[in-house]
This record gives structure tokens, sequence and C-alpha cells, in this order.
């Protein structure tokens, strides 16, 4: 009998053991949850309506906020970055004259464009238009011309790419007017850290309007992103991008915050919603940096 009482005493004590180490496991794992939580929320307390977006920290690479970056998508003109890249990476003459040719045409999408074929730019000003007018023909001419023609241009550019670690990035064109143009959040974040490297592209993409002469008669164009015309943005470079499969795209290096940030947007579908997410972003990084303060 004593014998039985000791053994079931025993048994108590193991079976204590036992649940006392059950509910340290749970509290572990509540305080993990916890934590992974409150990571994700501090993304989440942004409401983005672009089906992805990435901030980066542009010094340190921090992720400050994060949705779908790995996702690979259609890019649109945001493509024109690379385009400029490969293109002041050759080392041209930027004041050789170039004609617009019929074979700049966009047969793809039937994009309109108010270069006709004769029109005759310097190719300094032919990639003036494609960063900051998206202009589709100058582009395609900047390509056309290209020593090797287009394909070798295309190579180049995924030469590039692959340069960059752009792992998941592919290009067939130079304007991005072709869906097989695609890349994540995480690749574009890294073209523009390269993009913006480069004096011209940085004040090509800002610039908030410029004239050209067609013909002997101006041609007056302005930057496809508006937020360059504010007084309440410090952008250091932008590209927007748009075509029916990629949804409305803006990339932009800024500075916010007493912070300078890489910003990608894509696949926003609302005709303002990329600049409503970016002012969005805006509103949240000046809030954190006041509690930041604060704290």
């Amino acid at each position: 009998m004593q014998n039985t009482e000791r053994s079931l005493h025993h048994l108590e004590k193991i079976v204590a053991i036992a649940a006392l180490a059950a509910v340290f496991a749970l509290m572990i794992g509540f305080a993990q949850a916890a934590d992974q939580n409150k990571g994700a929320k501090k993304s989440d307390e942004v409401f983005l309506r672009s089906a992805v977006a990435l901030v980066q920290d542009a010094a340190s690479g921090e992720t400050l906020i994060a949705k779908n970056q790995n996702a690979v998508l259609p890019i649109a003109s945001i493509t024109k970055l690379m385009t400029a890249m490969v293109i002041l990476d050759a080392g041209l003459n930027l004041e050789q004259r170039v004609a617009i040719s019929d074979e700049d045409y966009d047969l793809l999408k039937g994009t309109r464009s108010r270069l006709r074929p004769g029109t005759v730019l310097t190719r300094d000003e032919l990639l003036l238009l494609a960063l900051m007018s998206s202009e589709n023909r100058a582009a395609a001419s900047l390509a056309r011309t290209f020593p090797g023609g287009p394909a070798t241009f295309v190579a180049a550019m995924n030469a590039k790419a692959a340069a960059l670690g752009m792992s998941d990035s592919r290009f067939v064109d130079p304007t991005g007017l072709s869906s097989a143009n695609v890349s994540t959040a995480h690749d574009l974040a890294r073209m523009v850290a390269a993009a913006h490297e480069y004096p011209l592209i940085r004040q090509y993409s800002t610039r908030d309007s410029a004239i050209v002469q067609a013909f002997g008669r101006p041609l007056g164009y302005r930057n496809t992103n508006g937020l360059v015309r504010s007084v309440h943005w410090d952008i250091g470079l932008s590209k927007t991008g748009y075509i029916s499969e990629a949804g409305r795209c803006l990339v932009m290096r800024v500075r916010l915050s007493s912070r300078e940030v890489i910003v990608v947007l894509l696949d926003s579908w609302g005709k303002l919603s990329r600049v409503g997410d970016a002012n969005r972003i805006k509103k949240w990084l000046e809030t954190q940096a006041v509690a930041g303060r604060r704290s």
C-alpha cells in the first residue's frame, strides 16, 4: 500500500512538470506570434490600393513597408529606367541627331505620339522625353539606333539587370509596352537605386516640363508624375508606367521625414490610386517620425 502511494505521488510530480512545460511552451509561442504580428503590423498600418508595394530606406536597405514584394508582374514604362541606363552606359554621343522612323510606331498597343516619322531630335532630347513624359517612340528610336539594333539593345538590358542582381526580371523591349517586361518590387528597388547614380536620369526623370522643336514647331511635354510639381515633395528620381496588364505603376527615390527612401508601387488600378498611395506612405512615415521623436 505504501509503495502504491509512493508511485502515485511520483506520477503526480511527472504530470505536474509536464503540465508546466506545456504552459511554458505555449507562453513562448504566444510571445513569438505577438512579435511576428508586431512586425507585420508595421506595414498593415498603411492602407494601400496598389497590389504591390515596397518602401525601403535608401541608405540601409531596411524595409519599411512591404506588400507582395516578390510577386512577378508586368512593369510597363518603369522599363524606361533600364533603357536610359543602357544608353548612358554605352557612352553614345547624346548630341547625335536621330530621325523618328515608321519602325518606332507602337503596333502592340496602338499608343499615340506627337513624334511623327521624320521628326529629328538629338539622342539627349529623346532620352529626356522617354524619362520625363514616357514617350514610347522616343524610347523605341533609342533602341533602334543603338549599335547592333533593338535585339542587341534588349540583350544589354537583360545583362544590366543580371549585373544588378535583378534575378526575377526580364526585358523584351525598351518601352515597356510588352507585358513580357516583368519584375518584382524587390528587383525594381535595386533598379531605382542604380538609376539614381546617373545624374542625367535624376535630372530628366524629375523635370516638370520641356519643349522640343519638331518640323520647326515647338512641342510641349510634361512629367507624367504630377508629384514632381508639388512643393510638398522632394523627389530625386521618378518614373510612372501603365499598360492594362500592369495597372498603374510608380517608382521614386524621395526624401521623406529627413530620410531618403525608395518607393515602388505596382498594379494600382484606380487612375489616382498610385498618387493616393504615395501620399498615404508619406503621411505614415511623417507620423512615425513624430512618434519616434516623442518616445
